[in-house]
């Protein structure tokens, strides 16, 4: 009897190994069949199961081994994230063809989860479709009304200088973090356009979500979301490092929420201040309409993605330009004279001085390009099969525009990986702005924020200049590294701000 049951109990576990063992195969064929590389679909990577090439780029230095994989799949290739494609375009042409000459077609966000449980399809820069455009004509028209992109913002904006001044004399020429300051200062300007006032550095909660735009942007970029992404069912469900980022921008948006309410108790429809009272009328004025879109959801989703297209790119531009100043001297030296004999230093600098100021314009430009502030700017999606570098890209792909490979481009650049103002210097020395300056994007998403981060960049840069020197602390080099997330920041370093 006991042979038996040995032989029945052998039989039953080998039974179990061989369902195991089939029920593997079949998911790993499965898994094949089903992410297989269509036909016409750009080249990529060799694909894993279930993982597909999630491990063939480096999420620290992404942007870095997409440019790379460009070398060798080409301009136009595709990567399997989890179960999902995406196809990265590289190189100039490429991204104009794309986002200039095909720009409707790409004119959506793909729905990826990370994004989607962060924005639920609102705001402007993660919305599609009506939504997108409703919101987006709304918000032009109203930041246009309280002075966007034109000379009547220029006084708030020096204004918010000399609150960063006073911060940066504090120091009286000894090391310290420009970051806090220049983010705190830069961000008072959306804050003058959508709350209707500015705050001061020390407000702990003001500070506080600023502090919390950095981090945010930075884990939205890492593996673990990348892995939310792909396995969304599995992973809102886990804790980890993945869920960081929802608990930062659900902060920012209690933050937005509270100045709402403020703005409800003392809401005048006759006396509109400010970005939040104008939205406040409008969503009374339309309700009942067809398609309205307008509602306090979607009213603090648009202020967050105002406040990150306003402020997190451009204070990021300036503490690049601190380190490129103090790395290269002779040029600081070169943009201070250029300011002295242009402005001097009984006024203050105007938008006017500008055309003047070639070398300082020069100057800027070239630190946006080796900034390099949005590597992989924003997602963008198919929303009809289109043709892109000899392929065909089918509805509801992912497209990822690759800017590091057009501001770092060979071909595009005569140094394309020294800093070099000349890139932007015709032989007269005239200002001469290159095709391939596309640090905001291009085509129907370009950045909403580009005419106040220029505006907010000649102002504040110059300004700054006019006021200081800045170097690095005695016996210390600059370091160029950078730490990479939705936005490439330099890493935290101290520099001396001497006064002139």
């Amino acid at each position: 009897m006991d042979s038996i049951f040995a032989v029945f109990g052998l039989y039953v576990d080998w039974d179990v190994k061989s369902l195991l063992l089939f029920a593997l195969v079949f998911i790993l064929t499965a898994d094949y069949i089903k992410n297989r590389r269509p036909a016409s679909f750009p080249p990529g990577p060799r694909t894993f199961p279930v993982v597909g090439n999630m491990f063939s780029v480096d999420h620290k230095r992404t942007h870095e081994s997409m440019t790379q994989l460009a070398g060798k799949y080409g301009d136009v290739y595709s990567l399997l994230m989890g179960q999902e494609w995406i196809v990265v375009l590289n190189g100039f042409e490429v991204l104009k063809e794309a986002l200039v000459n095909q720009g409707d077609s790409l004119a959506d966000r793909p729905p990826l989860p990370v994004l989607q449980d962060i924005s639920h399809g609102l705001g402007l820069a993660f919305s599609s479709g009506h939504i997108w455009k409703q919101q987006r004509r709304f918000t032009l028209s109203t930041l246009k009304y309280f002075g966007f992109g034109k000379k009547s913002l220029e006084p708030i904006i020096l204004d918010e200088f000399t609150h960063c001044s006073k911060d940066f004399h504090s120091y009286k020429g000894k090391a310290f973090n420009p970051n806090p300051s220049i983010s705190n200062a830069v961000s008072n300007i959306i804050c003058s356009l959508v709350f209707g006032h500015r705050f001061e550095y020390t407000d702990e909660k003001f500070r506080k979500m600023i502090s919390c735009f950095e981090k945010a942007l930075q884990s939205q970029a890492t593996i673990w979301a990348q892995f939310y992404n792909s396995f969304p069912l599995l992973m809102r469900r886990l804790p980890g490092p993945h869920q960081t980022v929802f608990h930062v921008w659900n902060d920012v948006k209690d933050f937005i929420r509270e100045e709402i309410k403020e703005h409800k108790q003392n809401w005048d429809p006759s006396d509109q201040k400010d970005y939040i009272d104008c939205y406040l009328n409008e969503i009374q004025t339309s309700k009942g309409q067809p398609d309205n879109t307008f509602d306090e959801e979607n009213l603090v989703s648009c202020v967050l993605d105002l406040f990150v297209a306003g402020s997190e790119t451009t204070s990021t531009t300036l503490c690049w330009a601190f380190l490129y100043l103090a790395k290269y001297p002779e040029i600081q030296a070169k943009v201070q004279a250029e300011i002295d004999r242009v402005i001097g230093q009984s006024r203050q600098p105007s938008m006017e001085d500008r055309a003047n100021m070639p070398y300082t314009d020069a100057v800027i430009h070239e630190v946006q390009r080796m900034g390099n502030i949005v590597p992989l700017s924003v997602p963008h999606m198919t929303n009809k099969d289109v043709q892109l570098g000899g392929y065909t890209v089918p509805k509801g792909v992912t497209i990822i525009p690759n800017l590091t490979s057009v501001l770092y481009d060979k071909n595009e650049w005569e140094t394309p990986f020294t800093f070099n103002p000349r890139h932007f210097l015709n032989e007269e020395g005239k200002f001469v702005k290159q095709a391939a300056f596309i640090p905001f994007s291009a085509g129907k998403r370009l950045c909403l924020g580009e005419n106040l981060a220029r505006m907010e960049l000649f102002l504040f840069f110059t300004s700054l200049m006019q006021h200081f020197t800045f170097s690095m602390p005695v016996g210390v080099e600059p370091v160029m590294d950078s730490v990479f997330g939705v936005t490439l920041a330099p890493c935290h370093y101290e520099i001396c701000a001497t006064s002139r």
